[in-house]
């Protein structure tokens, strides 16, 4: 990380002081753009932190329709800082009037690793499905459920696995998906990652796309295959391709590679 007073990248030649000032200042694009920046490229000083916390509780970045821009942008950026000191500030997110601040404030702590979030996580699924509908002719739904299914997941929260389960079930496919996304990461049942590879065979791109980025998060070595000859970007199964090693590495001492690793390596190649 650069000393404040040095440019980062070549973006706008922003300096690390710069931006931490337009965060302070009141002009609001500059203000969105600085938490954007800062998260961007990893600036974890203690005034930079600081000052995106502070930028949770803003009042003056809102929408017509209500949303706070700046609040989402400063809460993902937490979530790639590693700030966990923000943690008692992103649960308070997840009070905000904004579906998108909460969810990012959700994917922030899944980033954070602090389970002291799972209760009030869970709290959202406590009414379980009747409450997890969209309003009548559409597809928004009340609160970030597939952020926060795996959340719940990556964190390591299986007294979530009874609030988790009913998910299976949604009438959103993408829900069902994140659902067996974090069923699998808290019991390592393989039918639940079977689930999401019988779903890259779908009839509709954007599910296949989704299906592809839980196979990645996950990790799952047997999708390698089902992966690399899914209709989809090359591009989004490279990235899922890229899961599924980096899984393998974790589990092998360097420099040795494992056949999975090997395996996925020339899967990867094949698509490049």
């Amino acid at each position: 990380m650069s000393p404040a007073g040095d440019a980062v990248g070549d973006e706008s030649f922003l300096t690390v002081e710069q931006a931490i000032a337009n965060l302070r200042g009141s002009d609001l694009g500059l203000r969105y753009y600085a938490a954007w920046w800062l998260g961007r490229f990893r600036v974890t000083t203690p005034e930079a932190i600081d000052v995106l916390i502070d930028s949770l509780g803003d009042e003056s970045d809102r929408t017509t329709e209500g949303g706070y821009p700046l609040r989402r942008n400063a809460a993902r950026a937490l979530g790639k800082l590693g700030a966990t000191r923000a943690v008692p500030a992103l649960i308070q997110c997840l009070e905000c009037d904004d579906f998108y601040v909460r969810e990012a404030a959700v994917q922030s702590l899944g980033m954070l690793g602090d389970r002291s979030c799972v209760p009030v996580l869970m709290s959202f699924l406590a009414s379980g499905l009747e409450s997890a509908q969209a309003e009548s002719g559409g597809i928004r739904l009340p609160h970030p459920y597939n952020a926060i299914l795996e959340t719940l997941g990556a964190l390591g929260a299986p007294e979530a696995i009874p609030l988790i389960e009913p998910f299976l079930n949604h009438p959103f496919e993408i829900l069902q998906y994140a659902a067996a996304r974090s069923m699998y990461e808290l019991t390592q049942d393989p039918t639940y990652a079977d689930y999401l590879v019988q779903a890259l065979s779908g009839e509709k791109l954007t599910l296949r796309r989704a299906a592809l980025a839980d196979l990645g998060a996950i990790g799952y070595l047997p999708a390698a295959e089902a992966i690399a000859h899914t209709l989809a970007e090359n591009s989004l199964k490279l990235i899922a391709l890229k899961g599924l090693l980096e899984k393998q590495v974790q589990r092998t001492t360097p420099p040795s590679l494992s056949e999975g690793a090997i395996q996925v390596m020339t899967l990867m190649d094949e698509l490049l």
